[in-house]
């Protein structure tokens, strides 16, 4: 139970109290049975009093069937819980509230018998008062309520907004890249295609060849980034925006035409496209480094399929030479923070870092 309801329930039992006790005292300061219209005994004055003063409990949820169970109640004897229950109905935004205002007060004036008292004008007086104080709840609660729903709308717009400036800043962002990136590599492909030509041996002319067709294929992912870019994270690559190669053997053997020395110690197995996706990412990303950072040493490269999950590490030994200065500061060094990122999004773990003998590892798992 939360406070809220705690705090209500509390509020209802002080009010019971209060009702139950006023009427009671009432009743024991009147003890002649004549003064209230069907001469009750003194026993059934206080049992009215005081159920009148329970039913306060449910004025919350049903407001009006407490008035009509209250206004039966005056009709034996005036209860005290009659000057409350106004309260409850206005408050509640009850339909035709004055209306059960204005018969629970007629029901309390008859059982009072108003027209044989001196004083018949304080009881509607303090009902009045009641039924004000319900009305002033009631419009105080539907401005909270009002407030409340522009600030949601407020917020609502202010994330559309911000949505609507991430989308502009992504076109920016993809225009810049398409146009920067993609005219440095459309002229690494040109002259490739230019070395092929003109290169007087078949060694020359098939690493010309190779160069080229790599470009083409970043051409091909670059596009493909640039409209995920351009229509946002969630956009379907469409049939002319082919998905990058998954196929790991293919991965291998351009790192072995490279001139690294790669163990292939896996085996094969069905899981996702998501999972196969970045099962790829994971060893063409760790590849790429070794290249950079190590290069010519021997790497493993493992994939174990159990039957929840997915295993991949790629281990290289220590370099046998120093690495290219220049290639090894191209990187921006976020590429391992990508890894990681796409790793946990899948649900898996990803881990990195030297091995104690020397080398390096890249380790990740992935739910199947």
């Amino acid at each position: 139970m939360g406070r809220r309801r705690l705090l209500e329930l509390g509020v209802d039992a002080a009010l019971v109290v209060v009702a139950s006790t006023a009427g009671v005292l009432l009743e024991l300061a009147d003890a002649d049975p004549a003064g209230n219209t069907f001469g009750a005994p003194m026993a059934v004055r206080v049992a009215v009093q005081v159920l009148a003063a329970t039913a306060l409990f449910a004025r919350r949820r049903w407001p009006v069937a407490v008035a009509a169970g209250v206004g039966v109640a005056n009709l034996v004897v005036p209860v005290w819980a009659t000057f409350l229950v106004p309260y409850a109905v206005l408050a509640s935004g009850a339909r035709r509230g004055w209306l059960v205002v204005g018969a629970l007060t007629a029901t309390f004036l008859v059982g009072m018998r108003a027209w044989d008292v001196a004083d018949p004008f304080t009881a509607p007086v303090a009902i009045g008062v009641s039924s004000l104080l319900g009305l002033y709840a009631r419009t105080r609660r539907s401005l909270l309520d009002e407030l409340t729903e522009r600030a949601e709308r407020a917020e609502r717009e202010r994330q559309l907004l911000a949505e609507a400036a991430r989308a502009d800043e992504r076109i920016r962002l993809a225009g810049e890249m398409h146009d920067v990136v993609t005219h440095r590599i459309n002229l690494l492909v040109l002259q490739a295609g230019a070395l092929r030509t003109r290169a007087a041996d078949d060694d020359t002319r098939d690493a010309a060849e190779e160069l080229r067709l790599t470009g083409c294929q970043a051409l091909a992912e670059l596009r493909n980034l640039v409209g995920v870019l351009r229509e946002g994270a969630g956009a379907v690559p469409r049939p002319d925006r082919p998905e990058p190669a998954e196929d790991l053997p293919a991965l291998l053997d351009e790192s072995r035409a490279a001139g690294l020395t790669v163990r292939w110690e896996g085996e094969t197995g069905e899981s996702s496209p998501g999972v196969r996706r970045a099962l790829y990412r994971v060893v063409q990303e760790a590849l790429t480094n070794v290249r950079k950072h190590a290069p010519g040493a021997d790497v493993r490269v493992a994939v174990r399929y159990g039957p929840d999950d997915v295993r991949v590490s790629v281990v290289n030994e220590p370099s046998p030479g120093a690495p290219d200065a220049e290639l090894a500061a191209l990187g921006a060094g976020s590429g391992l923070l990508g890894l990681r990122h796409r790793v946990d999004v899948l649900g898996g773990t990803f881990e990195s870092g030297p091995e104690p003998g020397g080398g390096f590892a890249v380790r990740a798992r992935f739910p199947r």
